[in-house]
């Protein structure tokens, strides 16, 4: 099911959000206008990743340093070892919907 989340200029580039979608905790990335969703919860701590860095694709998790490619949702440095569920998103008339 697509859901509308927010228009597209809600998130600057280079910068991610936190929604909260059917009860789940997501967040929106806006890698140079491409947008990706994941889940906003680490997987090893249960730390926020919105209120992480982001560096290029690379989310870090504010509490261990736990690293997640943005586009995958793949692990990338330890002390997290499950990946992401990331959601595909579509761009309709300037809003962002997010498949959940």
């Amino acid at each position: 099911m697509l859901i509308k989340i927010a228009k597209t200029n809600e998130i600057s580039a280079g910068a991610m959000k936190r929604f909260t979608v059917r009860g789940k905790k997501i967040i929106i990335v806006n890698l140079e206008e491409k947008f990706y969703a994941l889940d906003d919860t680490c997987s090893h701590n249960q730390c926020s990743l919105s209120k992480g860095e982001l560096e290029g694709g690379i989310i870090i998790c504010p509490c261990h340093g736990a690293r997640f490619d943005v586009s995958t949702g793949k692990v990338l440095a330890l002390p997290a070892v499950k990946d992401l569920k990331i959601y595909p998103v579509q761009i309709k008339k300037d809003y962002l919907y997010v498949e959940i």
